[in-house]
């Protein structure tokens, strides 16, 4: 998984280098209509175009022939039954290449999480660190030191959970700037950066797990913590971004999906694909 994760964030710093000054509007327009052109290439080269082209045209026909002879039960009744029918083909027809998909989109919408689900820490605000310990350590009984970087301040002691095998501190990031936490525990050092402020659009790594599957695909910003560690997770709470749009405040999955949907209908035309 660490090879995969470095080349897709590479990839994805790649896509969104040109929008990181611009705001996420940009950048999500922009992957939108990329994954509207990837879902249009996938379904042209895995579906059977000619399948799904005539589906849809008996489905037309036989909603016609249900309006034309409405009164007659017997031909509604059928036109209904060759109706459904051709759904199912229809559906067939369309299940491979949503197949096909899967996999790539999930490791796209992986990525986005990061880029567009959590702000950068402000300068001057509060954040929780988090670190999960392994089940058989107790955090009452181990020693944990936290050093930060000159510019974040550590403003409370550990607080230390035993049901939850959890250490926690409040930290202020004072400027704005990358800056690292580095946490010793029994002998062991482990690192986890942190992205104070900085350009509109920005990948925020908001926790460093183990480099274990299904942990490292879904936490790919950094590069996984030992397996057999005291340490399962270092978590820094950021807050979760929000994309202004007429006074809402729309989460950008719901932008995502709508966006990539609407360029993805508006371009099967010219690109001569049947959806």
């Amino acid at each position: 998984m660490a090879v995969v994760n470095s080349l897709l964030n590479g990839l994805f710093d790649a896509l969104f280098y040109p929008f990181r000054t611009l705001t996420a509007w940009w950048g999500m327009l922009y992957i939108s209509l990329l994954t509207g052109l990837l879902m249009l290439a996938v379904f042209r080269l895995t579906s059977n175009q000619p399948g799904i082209r005539a589906a849809k045209d008996r489905i037309k026909a036989h909603l016609l022939e249900m309006r034309l002879f409405k009164d007659n039960f017997r031909v509604s009744l059928g036109a209904q039954r060759q109706i459904l029918a051709a759904n199912w083909r229809y559906i067939r027809y369309s299940f491979k290449p949503l197949l096909v998909m899967i996999i790539p989109l999930v490791l796209i919408l992986i990525q986005l999480n990061f880029w567009f689900g959590y702000e950068p820490l402000a300068a001057g605000e509060p954040a929780i660190l988090k670190v999960r310990l392994d089940s058989g350590i107790d955090p009452l009984k181990t020693e944990i030191l936290l050093e930060t970087s000159p510019s974040v301040r550590v403003e409370t002691p550990p607080l230390r959970i035993a049901d939850e095998h959890e250490v926690d501190w409040r930290i202020r990031p004072q400027e704005a700037g990358p800056a690292a936490l580095t946490l010793a525990v029994g002998g062991a050092r482990f690192e986890k950066t942190v992205r104070v402020g900085g350009a509109p659009l920005a990948r925020v790594s908001t926790m460093r797990v183990r480099g274990r599957f299904p942990d490292a695909l879904l936490y790919p910003c950094e590069s996984g913590l030992p397996p057999d560690g005291p340490v399962q997770s270092i978590e820094v709470v950021h807050p979760q971004r929000r994309l202004p749009f007429m006074g809402l405040r729309l989460h950008w999955l719901v932008a995502y999906f709508a966006l990539s949907i609407i360029l993805g209908f508006a371009l099967k035309r010219p690109f001569k694909v049947e959806i």
